[in-house]
């Protein structure tokens, strides 16, 4: 057994790059920086390719079919550091019968001129985010959103958790690097990565310099408005009041530094939920903002356990944030997706889970069981709304951190801890 294989803990993308490398010529898979990509695409790798290395990189501008030779499939980590090699691959791909010949990785999206071909056809992708609670093991999965999505009932179920607890969780956030560190250790991943974007690892296309406080000042504003929808203008003004900088950036330096920041994959907004052209309600189009990590938008505020547990309204849309990326991992490690719901009228859903096959469920995301009810009405109230558009929903669920027990109620919401929620046997761990 590799070290690989010792050391790697199971993703829930694990099942479907599998799927991918069976159907396509080579696998994309893009993220944040410290997520994992590269161990997870070492595990499904018979020999790799790491462009980091100075030497490595130049040989892939000299000999880039060369670089390629080895054992199939072949992981290419860190691919935009020489692009050459996607074209090279797509050749490639075009002249095998084979399927599954390359793994590719990247932390960044390259110019879309340093390629000639997007790879459609050829090339599968997939988004890997950081690590969900079932995935770091800190949650028993209980409670499968497979189930939730065919309608089954769910037993009972203990939670584990309470507000301390998921405040520790929001700090320490999802790197694979910091499993099995303590909590004080695990809080310095996320301040360095807010370091790292900020000094040296925002992409530079048009060699512009990316002045660091300003991306600081951008990054602190995303992180104030964490699980909102506010708008750029909004994020814009705000720096204007809270910055300390000595001059404003302009509307187009801001919107490009945000641009960057969603090439390194650091911005991972949720977009709304759009269930039907000829809809009657007059939904409001903005995504909710969201950093990779909820221990990001913590770092930029310079959170701390201490201080969230004085502070339950950001600790709440911190919690907020903290679920959609559990949600989303789960989600489409089965090929589904997720999206938020607003309409001008005041109606909301947190998240909306939507199958590969169409079916969908609502979720209301609270701290604690003090907030069930309202959060409960307001998720029969979007179902009596859109009972004559779209089809019944598979489910409606109240997700939580501190509500002590998974169960449903007599209205058939469901009611899930955040620690007993899991992905299900489509997309489980193996």
């Amino acid at each position: 057994m590799s070290a690989v294989d010792q050391s790697y803990r199971p993703r829930c993308l694990d099942r479907r790059l599998s799927l991918f490398l069976r159907a396509f010529g080579a696998v994309l898979i893009e993220g944040p920086k410290w997520c994992g990509k590269t161990w997870m695409g070492r595990r499904h790798s018979s020999s790799a390719i790491y462009l980091d290395d100075p030497p490595t990189r130049l040989r892939s501008s000299l000999d880039p079919r060369g670089v390629l030779a080895g054992s199939r499939p072949t992981l290419i980590d860190e691919w935009q550091d020489a692009p050459v090699l996607w074209d090279v691959a797509r050749r490639m791909v075009d002249e095998s019968p084979s399927k599954g010949l390359f793994i590719f990785t990247g932390s960044a999206s390259p110019a879309q001129s340093a390629v000639s071909h997007s790879g459609t056809g050829r090339f599968a992708r997939l988004r890997l985010r950081p690590m969900s609670l079932f995935e770091s093991g800190q949650s028993s999965g209980a409670v499968t959103l497979s189930g939730l999505l065919a309608g089954d009932p769910i037993e009972p179920v203990a939670s584990d958790l309470d507000y301390q607890g998921i405040i520790k969780l929001i700090c320490r956030g999802g790197w694979p690097s910091s499993l099995g560190l303590d909590d004080d250790l695990a809080a310095l991943a996320p301040q360095q990565y807010l370091e790292a974007l900020a000094n040296s690892d925002l992409p530079q296309p048009d060699r512009v310099r990316r002045d660091p406080d300003k991306v600081r000042a951008l990054l602190r504003s995303l992180a104030r408005h964490t699980s909102t929808s506010a708008n750029f203008d909004t994020v814009r003004a705000d720096i204007a009041d809270q910055s300390e900088l000595d001059s404003i950036p302009a509307k187009s330096t801001l919107w490009s530094y945000l641009a960057a920041l969603r090439g390194v994959f650091a911005v991972d907004d949720l977009p709304p939920w759009v269930y039907s052209l000829r809809s009657k309600s007059q939904l409001r189009m903005a995504p909710t903002r969201h950093l990779a990590d909820p221990s990001l938008a913590a770092a930029a505020l310079s959170a701390t356990p201490e201080s969230l547990h004085q502070d339950p309204q950001t600790t709440g849309l911190l919690f907020e944030s903290l679920v959609v990326r559990d949600l989303r991992v789960y989600a489409e490690a089965q090929g589904g997706s997720v999206a938020h719901y607003r309409d001008n009228k005041g109606l909301e859903a947190d998240a909306i889970v939507t199958s590969a096959d169409g079916r969908w469920g609502a979720v209301e995301v609270k701290l604690g069981a003090g907030q069930l009810e309202s959060a409960a009405d307001n998720l029969r109230r979007l179902r009596r709304k859109l009972a004559d558009e779209v089809r019944q929903p598979s489910f409606l669920a109240v997700v939580t951190a501190t509500s002590g027990l998974a169960h449903t109620r007599d209205d058939g919401v469901h009611v899930v801890p955040i620690d007993c929620l899991g992905p299900g046997p489509a997309a489980d761990q193996g």
